[in-house]
This record gives C-alpha cells, structure tokens and sequence, in this order.
C-alpha cells in the first residue's frame, strides 16, 4: 500500500506561534513513517505559507531549528503554487488560537475538498468564541460560570461596579476568542478592573467578565466522530495565582499535573460524561480537549473547550490523559487521522456535492 500523505500544518499568525511549532515538532517526530509521508507547510507571522519540498529533518532538536529547516527547503507560497488536493491525502492542523483554531483554516480546507484533523469550521468557531460556547453550554444544561459580555463599541458602559453587583468581588476578564489564558487576568479592584478590560480588548473585539469558580481544575480529553469517547480526567494543580499563560508554558514551577485526577469513581464517570456532552452540543468533531472546575461539593462547572489542544507529548494534556487512558501518542495520531479520513468519505456521499451525470 502507498503511504498515507500528510501535511502538518503549524506556525501562523496568533500569539500562541511558538506553542504550535512545539507542537507540530513532537507529532513530526511521532507519525510513523513507514504509514506516512510527512510534509510541512509553516505559516510566519504574517501569515505567509511556506512549503518545504521534502519532509523536515527528524532530528530536531528545538522549534528554532524546525524553522531554520523549514527555510533551507527552498520555501514556496503554498497556496500559489501547489494545489492542496494534489498534494495532501490529509492535514493536520496544529495552528493554535487565532486564524487556526477558529474555522478560518477548516474552511479553506473544506474549500480545497481536502480530509484534515480536527473539528470542522462550525465546532471550530464555537469552541473558540468562549460567549458563543457558554450561551449553548446553558442551554444544554451544562454548569458554567456566570459571564457578562461586551463588545469594543460598549466599552463606555463597562463598570466595575456593575460587574461586581452581577458577579461578585472577584472577576476574570478574558478575550471572548483566543486560547492559553492569553491576556486574561484575575482581578478584585476598580484599577486592575480597567487595565483588565484595555488587555483585553487588544487581543479581540469581544470580552467577557466572567465570575470566580472555585474549585480544582480538571481536564478531560475527547476522542472520536459520531461515538466521540473520553479520556481519564487528569488535573492542574496550580501554584501561582491562577493557571496562566505563563504557569502553562514558562514557568517550570507553575503547575503539578496529577494523572488520573484523584476523584470517587463516580465523579470522575460524570466528568467524562460531560466532556462527552459538551463536545456533541458544541459541534465538535476529531479532538477536543476540555476544561472544568470541581468544586468542595462536586459540582462540576465547565471553563471552556480547545478543539486544537497543545500537542507536546512531554508536558501537553491531551495526549498526556490518552496515554494514561491506554492509547499511546503514535497510536493517537493513527487514529486521528483515520478520523479525519472518515469524516471526509462520509460528507462526500452528500447531495449537495457535483457528480458527473
């Protein structure tokens, strides 16, 4: 049989650029090249794509090198000159956040009629908009946290008062669409208050303020099409103020990951249950990590949901709770990208697609 082939996607335009490198490293690494021919397609900063001729060098040694490879290879504007579907069998797509995580990359792959990983551009555009995924998230019956909205025009009518009144005395201020806890902050004062709102809306359009939950922080991997699965739930045992950019990628120090999560059988049953949940409501498909708070009493509130999680096999949640839950990284990606391959047959038997008479 030929080799399955298979363009991993990575870099792009978000804050989140050098986590998507890490990623795309370990699943470069990971594929199985007896199954794969792998290629590379690196986004820069301005959004540029660039396509190495031949698959990038295994032995990487950090994300600078993967780039510098990645230039030796006589780089070319992907889109311009190679037509995705005869270049590809399928893409995995390991941008994170902005302009990959939100549909804009699904979409074009949609449109080049191309198998890639991951949820479509709807379940993409959800999971990345937090107001849009608590709004469903309520109507399905799933606890989340309370949350007011505004988008840049109303920023003359945010209050710290108000939010206060609503929320209580203390607050997270978050973009409503980006990921890593990038420019979110926790605050308790009217000064950290504004400079909260003004942060955030650097990064979107849209904010949300959303009430303090306290609880443990868990996080549950989810798997699949159709029959989505769930992972064992691992948790995030935060030494700094909150789970931040930082304490997610900088800081050594910043956090334990306890895997499986230490929980009676039963709550842990019901966490899964609701990432399942969770994923079918917010249109998910292929992968999706997602995130809860489990409060003293069990209550099990969801944060939010990544559909393109960090890939790192070390130090990354998603293939860290599959792993514990029997399926290894490599064995992970098989799947996923059986998945994607799945999806694509079954959408192209639709009647909405041209056929020759």
């Amino acid at each position: 049989m030929s080799k399955i082939r298979v363009g991993v996607f990575f870099g792009g335009r978000s804050s989140e650029h050098e986590i998507s490198i890490k990623s795309a490293e370990s699943i470069v690494k990971s594929l199985d090249k007896s199954k794969y021919d792998v290629s590379l397609v690196g986004a820069d900063r301005d959004g540029r794509f660039h396509f190495g001729e031949k698959a990038i060098s295994l032995n990487m040694s950090s994300a600078s090198e993967m780039i510098k490879n990645l230039k030796e290879e006589k780089i070319l504007p992907v889109l311009r000159n190679i037509w995705l579907p005869e270049k590809f069998d399928v893409v995995f797509p390991v941008f994170h956040g902005t302009f990959g995580e939100d549909g804009t990359i699904q979409g074009l792959l949609r449109l080049f009629d191309v198998p890639f990983v991951g949820a479509g551009v709807l379940g993409s555009a959800i999971g990345m908009d937090k107001d849009v995924t608590k709004r469903l998230l309520r109507d399905a019956g799933i606890l989340t946290a309370r949350h007011l909205t505004f988008y840049r025009h109303e920023r003359n009518n945010i209050t710290f008062e108000e939010a206060v009144s609503t929320l209580g005395d203390v607050l997270f201020i978050k973009p409503a669409n980006l990921g890593s806890s990038v420019g979110v902050n926790k605050v308790k004062s009217k000064d950290d208050f504004i400079k909260a709102v003004e942060e955030a809306f650097q990064y979107d359009n849209k904010i949300i303020i959303e009430e303090f939950v306290e609880g443990r922080e868990v996080e549950c991997s989810v798997l699949g099409n159709e029959c989505p699965k769930a992972s064992v739930p691992g948790e995030i045992i935060v030494k700094r103020d909150f789970y931040s950019y930082s304490a997610k990628y900088l800081d050594e120090d910043g956090a334990d990951l306890k895997i499986p999560a230490d929980f009676p059988s039963e709550v842990s049953e019901q966490i899964r249950a609701i990432a399942v949940k969770a994923f079918k409501v917010l249109c998910c498909e292929g992968m999706a990590r997602v995130d809860f708070f489990v409060k003293k009493d069990f209550a099990i509130f969801l944060n939010e949901i990544n559909t393109i999680p960090g890939f790192t096999e070390k130090i990354s949640m998603y293939p860290k709770l599959w792993a514990a839950s029997g399926v290894s990284y490599s064995e992970l990606l098989d799947e996923l990208i059986a998945l994607a391959i799945s999806r694509h047959e079954r959408d192209k038997k639709l009647s909405n697609r041209f056929k020759d008479a």
